[in-house]
C-alpha cells in the first residue's frame, strides 16, 4: 500500500509588544499598569495582562502601545477580531507604527485573509525596511496562498537581516520542501535546529523530507527526536510508522501506528486493522 508521510507542520507568526510611554508625556499609574501587564503577559496570565492595558489605556487613551500589548494579548487568545480592532486603533494614534501593521497582519492570517495579511506586511516594511519579523510573516502568508518562492525570498531577506532568526530558516525549508528541494529544505532544517535544538517541527519536517529522499533511517532517527520533544504528536508517530514499514520493519510500523490511533489518528486505526 502506498502512503504518504502526513503534510509539514506550518510556521506560526510572531507578534512584537511595545514599550511604554516615555519623557514629559508619560503617566506614572499608566506606565506601572503597562510594564504589570507586560509581566502577566510573559507569566502567561492573558486575561490580567489584558486588565491591565485596558487601566492603561483609560488613564491615556492616546497610548498606542498600551493598544497595541493588548491586541498582541487578544491574538494570543484567539480573539482575532479584537485584536484587529486594537492594532487599527494603535495605528489612527500613530500611522507609521510598523509592528501594529504587522501584528494586525498576523491576525488577518489567523483568519484566512492572507491578502488583508499581505497588504499589512507590505506596510510594515515599508514603514521598517528592516523587519525581520514583518519579512518571515509576509513569508508564511505567501506560503499559505502557495507563493512558495515569494516565500522564499522574504525568509532569505529575513535572514539577512537577522541571522539567529530559527524560524525564518523553518519556514524556508518548508517552502524549498513543497517545491520538492528536500536538500535544500534539509539543510534549513538543519540551521533551524542548529539555532534552536528542541525545535521539535523542525525535526519531524526534517524527517519527511528524508524519508522523500529514500534515507528512511534518518527520518526514523528525526522522528524519534520529534517524539522526545513531544512525546504528543500523534502525526510524528504516523510518519515514523510510515518509514518504518518502508524500511522494512512492519512491526515497528504498527507499533507506532496503534499509538497514534490511540492519539486519534483515524488513518493509523485503519492501517492496524489492515496490516497488523
Amino acid at each position: 500500500m502506498s502512503r504518504r508521510t502526513i503534510a509539514i507542520a506550518a510556521a506560526l507568526s510572531l507578534l512584537a509588544l511595545g514599550s511604554p510611554l516615555v519623557g514629559a508625556n508619560a503617566n506614572p499609574v499608566a506606565n506601572n499598569s503597562f510594564n504589570s501587564g507586560v509581566d502577566k503577559y510573559e507569566q502567561g496570565d492573558y486575561q490580567g495582562a489584558i486588565a491591565d492595558f485596558s487601566k492603561a489605556i483609560e488613564i491615556n487613551p492616546q497610548d498606542a502601545s498600551a493598544f497595541l500589548n493588548r491586541g498582541v494579548v487578544k491574538t494570543k487568545l484567539g480573539d482575532y477580531l479584537g485584536s484587529i480592532a486594537d492594532f487599527t486603533k494603535a495605528l489612527e494614534i500613530n500611522p507609521e507604527y510598523a509592528n501594529a501593521f504587522h501584528n494586525r497582519g498576523a491576525a488577518k492570517a489567523e483568519l484566512g485573509d492572507y491578502q488583508g495579511a499581505i497588504a499589512d506586511y507590505n506596510k510594515a516594511i515599508e514603514v521598517n525596511p528592516k523587519d525581520a519579523v514583518a519579512y518571515y510573516n509576509r513569508g508564511n502568508a505567501k506560503s499559505d496562498l502557495g507563493d512558495y518562492k515569494g516565500a522564499i525570498a522574504d525568509n532569505t531577506t529575513a535572514i539577512r537581516i537577522n541571522p539567529k532568526l530559527a524560524l525564518a530558516y523553518y519556514n524556508r525549508g518548508n517552502a524549498k520542501f513543497s517545491l520538492e528541494d528536500h536538500q535544500g529544505a534539509i539543510a534549513d532544517y538543519n540551521k533551524s535546529i542548529e539555532i534552536i535544538p528542541r525545535h521539535g517541527d523542525a525535526y519531524g519536517n526534517r524527517g519527511n523530507a528524508k524519508a522523500e529522499s529514500g534515507d528512511y533511517q534518518g527520518a526514523i532517527d528525526d522522528y524519534t527526536k520529534a517524539i522526545e520533544i513531544n512525546p504528543q504528536n500523534a502525526s510524528t508517530y504516523v510518519n515514523r510508522g510510515i518509514a518504518r514499514e518502508l524500511a522494512k520493519d512492519l512491526q515497528g510500523a504498527c507499533d507506532d501506528w496503534r499509538k497514534a490511533a490511540d492519539l486519534g489518528e483515524e488513518n493509523a486505526a485503519e492501517w492496524v486493522k489492515e496490516q497488523c
